[in-house]
């Protein structure tokens, strides 16, 4: 019946019931493994024996294990093993607020984006929910406190993976499961157009972010491949639709690459594509590395390009790095064992 993790409480009350077990023992199973965080189920003891073994002999209660940390400042990169010797990366970020953690969707991505590491690995497969899962699960024992917000960030194209992605963000927001709030959780996308109009009618509260990386067809095409299967007019449709049905604002992520697309003139196609519509740009310095000849945008100019971008009336920010030092940051993770 595989893992735990894999199940949302509706599935796990459907199979014991099945079983002939009563429906509320469902209830117990998941209070003992998210809150008491037990994972042996012949150590729970408010559940009869029977049950016990039942659920000892056919679920798993964790398939991942941790194989190496690696420490910067206000970061921690998680090496994950799989259970078939496949490798994925998770980081965890400090912040004022709390902890936030990026998780992987995939071992490996078929996306090709020019900029990313994690492309570079074609993908292997997707991960199960409860790879998903337990990627939370286990940074959080860990470091022995509560992660605030979730990123689906990692290696991996989240909504490649949509079926396995929706079912493992209602286990992370349900209240009773990991219990991280819909407006705490960010699933970023490179752009599948017909997976934004389905994401956009779950009536989910969750964060949408698009990697946008250019103002047009002609830049983007050169760096992200997705752009020739949808392209730039389908994209900003379906952002907009997005925005006009759910209410809610979409983050635009942009990282600026030196003589790419940092010229102030896509700042300008910019503000003249997402001007007046619910969206902030989120600019992200480049992080260098040592597989591709693109470079960082100078300082000077990703000063200019933020400015542009404010003097047009649009709202951007620029995130803060996180662990460029060891390989944790925005676009530098892998999917194999260094």
């Amino acid at each position: 019946m595989g893992n735990i993790f894999n199940y949302e409480k509706e599935d796990l009350e459907a199979l014991l019931e099945k079983r002939g077990y009563k429906k509320f023992v469902a209830s117990q199973v998941i209070d003992w493994v998210y809150d008491k965080k037990v994972y042996d189920p012949l150590n729970f003891s408010n559940i009869s024996s029977e049950v016990r073994n039942f659920l000892k002999e056919k679920f798993s209660f964790g398939s991942i294990k941790i194989k190496k940390v690696q420490e910067d400042e206000d970061v921690k990169k998680f090496l994950f093993e799989l259970h078939d010797n496949e490798f994925i990366e998770t980081v965890l970020m400090y912040h004022d607020y709390g902890l936030s953690i990026c998780i992987s969707s995939q071992v490996g991505c078929n996306m090709g984006c020019a900029f990313c590491e994690s492309g570079r690995l074609k993908k292997t497969r997707n991960l199960e929910v409860s790879e998903m899962i337990e990627q939370i699960i286990l940074v959080s024992n860990y470091v022995n406190k509560k992660i605030n917000s979730v990123v689906v960030m990692g290696i991996g194209e989240p909504f490649d993976n949509y079926d396995n992605l929706i079912k493992a963000l209602k286990i992370i927001n349900n209240p009773k499961m990991l219990n991280i709030g819909a407006r705490h959780i960010t699933v970023s996308t490179c752009g599948i157009v017909p997976k934004i109009y389905e994401f956009s009618k779950l009536g989910l509260q969750v964060n949408l972010a698009i990697s946008l990386h250019a103002s047009n067809d002609e830049v983007r095409n050169k760096i992200m491949p997705i752009s020739k299967v949808y392209d730039y007019i389908s994209l900003h449709k379906a952002i907009k639709d997005y925005i006009n049905v759910t209410g809610r604002r979409v983050s635009l992520e942009y990282i600026l690459l030196k003589d790419i697309n940092d010229d102030l003139k896509y700042a300008d196609e910019l503000a003249l594509l997402f001007k007046n519509m619910n969206i902030y740009i989120n600019l992200i310095s480049y992080n260098k590395t040592n597989n591709n000849d693109i470079n960082t945008s100078d300082k000077k100019q990703i000063d200019l390009f933020f400015d542009r971008l404010k003097k047009r009336g649009l709202n951007v920010t620029m995130r803060r790095k996180f662990g460029d030092n060891i390989s944790a940051a925005c676009g530098q993770l892998r999917s194999k064992e260094i």
